[in-house]
Formats: C-alpha cells, sequence, structure tokens
C-alpha cells in the first residue's frame, strides 16, 4: 500500500477504528491522527474510533478522551488496526474487526504476522505514527493531525532517544513541526511531566529494584496492592520500565505489574544486545527489538526466574 486514499472505494461508507489493550501515546496518537485524516480526506465518512481509556496527558489529542471503549453492535465497511500486533491485542473492539466487511492493519511490531486482509507493516519505522505519515498526503495533513503523528513518535521513540530513531524519522519529525505543532508543549505535557501519583508508584518500583546476572539485568515489580495503596492504575505506569533501562551497566530491564490476582503484565526494554521481541516470543508476546511485553502468572520471584533463565541464554557471550 502507498497511500491510505487506496483504502477508500465508493462503497465504503463506514469506517471502525481501533488501537491496541492498554494503548500508549503511538496508539493514541494514531488511531487520533487516522481518524482526523479520513474525515479530511472524505468528509462524507461516517467514522468511529475504539480506543480503551487513556493516560489523562494524552486528552489533547483530538477525539481521544471520547473514544468509545465498548462495542456497538455494527458491522462496518471498513475497520482498520493501528499499532497493533496481533488480533489478541485489539481489546474490545475486537468483535466489530470480526465482522467488518474489510479489515486493515497498519504496524510497525516486527512480531506482526498480518492478520487483516490488509496488512501494511512496516518494522523499520520508528512508531506506527512514522508508518502513517508516510502514507498521508502531505498537504492533507493539518496541524491538529501533525499533532497527533508528532505525539506519537516522540513517545515510541522517547523523544529520538531510542536506536528505533532513524534518519527518516528525523525527516519526518521535521515536516510535522512545519505544520506547527507546538513541539515543546508536546514533548512536556505528554512526556516529561509526571503527577503526584506517578511519582509515587515509580518511586516505590524502584525502591524494589534488584540487580541480576552481574548487573546486565535489573528488576522491579508492582502489586494490585502496591497500586491501590498509591491510588495509582496502568496508565501511571509507562515511565518505569524506562526509568530502569537507564541503571548504569543494564543491558535489558525487566518490570511486571498485577493486572489480576497472581497474573503480571512483563515490560522489557534493552540497550544494544537483547532482543526483547524475540524472548516475548517465547511467552506468546511481542513486540519490537528493544521493546517488547507479554503476560505471565505466578509470584513475581517464579515469573523471574523464568525471565532471567530466558535473558541469561541471550546475554551468555558478554557475560
Amino acid at each position: 500500500m502507498k497511500s491510505i486514499s487506496e483504502l477508500i472505494s465508493d462503497d465504503i461508507k463506514t469506517v471502525g477504528i481501533a488501537g491496541h489493550v492498554n494503548p500508549d501515546g503511538d496508539c493514541a496518537g494514531s488511531c487520533s491522527a487516522m481518524m482526523q485524516y479520513l474525515a479530511e480526506m472524505q468528509p462524507s465518512l461516517d467514522i468511529t474510533l475504539y480506543l480503551e481509556k487513556t493516560d489523562p496527558s494524552l486528552h489533547f489529542l483530538t477525539g481521544i478522551a471520547s473514544a468509545k471503549s465498548e462495542p456497538d453492535d455494527v458491522c462496518y465497511d471498513l475497520f482498520i488496526l493501528l499499532d497493533t500486533s496481533d488480533e489478541g491485542r485489539i481489546g474490545a473492539a475486537g468483535s466489530l474487526f470480526q465482522k467488518s466487511k474489510h479489515t486493515v492493519c497498519i504496524d510497525h511490531h516486527i512480531s506482526n504476522k498480518g492478520f487483516a486482509e490488509i496488512n501494511h507493516i512496516e518494522p523499520d519505522a520508528s512508531s506506527c505514527c512514522e508508518v502513517l505519515a508516510g502514507l498521508m498526503d502531505e498537504n492533507l495533513i493539518t496541524s491538529k493531525i501533525a499533532e497527533s503523528l508528532y505525539t506519537g513518535i516522540i513517545h515510541d521513540c522517547g523523544v529520538f532517544q531510542y536506536s528505533n530513531t532513524s534518519a527518516d524519522t528525523m525527516r519526518t519529525a521535521a515536516m510535522l513541526i512545519s505544520k506547527g505543532v507546538d513541539f515543546p508543549r508536546i514533548i512536556d505535557e505528554s512526556f516529561n511531566l509526571r503527577t503526584l501519583t506517578q511519582n509515587r508508584i515509580m518511586g516505590t518500583a524502584l525502591a524494589r529494584t534488584e540487580s541480576e546476572l552481574g548487573g546486565l539485568v535489573v528488576f522491579s515489580y508492582l502489586t494490585l496492592e502496591d497500586m491501590e495503596k498509591a491510588g495509582a492504575n496502568r496508565q501511571d505506569l509507562g515511565i518505569i520500565v524506562s526509568q530502569l533501562r537507564f541503571t548504569a551497566g543494564c543491558e535489558a530491564a525487566v518490570f511486571i505489574y498485577e493486572i489480576e490476582k497472581d497474573c503480571y503484565k512483563v515490560s522489557l526494554r534493552s540497550n544494544r544486545y537483547v532482543d526483547c521481541a524475540k524472548i516475548a516470543s517465547r511467552f506468546l508476546g511481542g513486540g519490537h527489538v528493544r521493546a517488547a511485553g507479554f503476560s505471565l502468572e505466578g509470584k513475581p520471584d517464579t515469573i523471574k526466574e523464568r525471565i532471567i533463565a530466558a535473558l541469561a541464554e541471550e546475554l551468555d557471550g558478554i557475560r
């Protein structure tokens, strides 16, 4: 696919858009940008966005605060999934995807095997928003669309710090800035600023940090009880694994948090050597080379042992 316009034929009247469960900045940004771009390109389209609750810091993105979190009884002419690596991560909108007349998935996860009718996957891109920008007519990108795309890019490349940042990423960002994006505000308000609750729950996680494999791996965890005591939710935890990765001498960071009794979400980040997507695939998860995730059942110590054993194999040559 060379252009989003290829998706809109004369028989497409209704469009559903969704992202993955527990949406992050790239997911929210790509959904917001796609919704706005389709409306700009074809004003007669009936477009509905489905997305789980996002962090309030992302509510400045057009359409995100008002996105539907539950599916309707609708059969869409076209359903577009963004930043979603497999069908199991669609969440509540999965039923809509399955019964829509035509389906599309636009993504950048290397673990995405292609499960829609049309799949456009660019694993070398920094973010889904970077992929989307390349599929859009630059003349139709408004300042608000550019705002959504820029937000998604900086969230997935750590404001151009991570190794997934390429020359193309920077060129795309420059184009978006030329559209009038207030990038200092976006970086501060959606990436840097933290609530008191977020600082407190991160403090709890950092106080639990453990060093493994001679300092090459750092590990921490949070339980439902920890989050309840701090008044925190899943949206408050996004920065923790990245902060762990910045530990001196660390190659891989592992952060797990309880999502239901004895069931933990695992987030992996690496610096140079570990292929996080490869590790995640062993546990039926997915993601990118430097960032991936999955879920495991058990107690924190047991889960840690399983993940450290897998990481030990990956790091054997540099220990």
